[in-house]
């Protein structure tokens, strides 16, 4: 189905700035599909990875990416957002690693790893709906959409949170690196030739820095509402 005829939301923003889930309860309150289109080229950076493929290498970047072996899976309700597996192993964690970020925002920025990514995002809106969390969702993979949100938060604030998922999850990490790896990577997304972070002309800026996700969740629903998508 193409997007005209399934209601689209996007929520477009830096890492850090709660889209990811404030995606997956978007999604799970209104029984709506859900993108994680970061997901996919953090998948195709560890599958370069994993398989010795270098991050400038665009032509077998793009045959990866097009070829991803990858399932998305329904978490239990506290999962936010699903399990991911690549190639038959759970690469949930694995893929929120600093480093495979990075490597993900670099080769977002080559021009035929987005075309083969791009016919694939599309695919995922279906009815009921699609929920779509990305950088470029509202500009680029559903330009159409009728409800568009930039959520964006400061870049100290964005590292704290980060900062705090990480320890939960028992990795070590700096709070100072992840402050420079969060601006580098900002500078990466916005500055690149391909697609930059922006908002769209008709997207929503919402500042989370002082918000709680529920506030967030809470202003997106409304403007659905304003929008009579629900």
């Amino acid at each position: 189905m193409i997007e005209n005829s399934v209601p689209v939301v996007t929520i477009d923003g830096p890492g850090g700035s709660g889209k990811g889930t404030v995606c997956g309860l978007l999604a799970r309150e209104l029984g709506w599909h859900l993108l994680d289109s970061g997901a996919l080229y953090r998948l195709t950076a560890l599958a370069a990875i994993n398989h010795g493929v270098s991050l400038d290498d665009e032509a077998s970047l793009e045959v990866l990416a097009a070829h991803l072996d990858v399932q998305f899976v329904a978490g239990d309700g506290d999962q936010v957002p699903p399990g991911i597996i690549l190639e038959g192993e759970p690469v949930e964690k694995a893929i929120r690693q600093e480093e495979i970020g990075l490597g993900a925002s670099k080769i977002a920025a080559l021009p035929a790893v987005r075309s083969a990514l791009l016919s694939r995002q599309q695919a995922f809106a279906e009815l009921p709906g699609l929920v779509a969390d990305g950088r470029d969702m509202g500009t680029v993979v559903f330009p159409n959409a009728p409800v568009k949100i930039f959520l964006t938060a400061s870049a100290e604030e964005r590292a704290k949170r980060r900062f705090i998922q990480l320890q939960e999850q028992g990795v070590d990490v700096s709070l100072d690196r992840l402050l420079e790896d969060i601006i580098r990577r900002d500078e990466q997304d916005a500055n690149r030739a391909v697609a930059p972070m922006i908002p769209a002309d008709d997207a929503i800026v919402l500042d989370s820095t002082k918000l709680t996700i529920q506030e967030v969740l809470a202003r997106v629903l409304e403007e659905m509402r304003k929008k009579a998508v629900i």
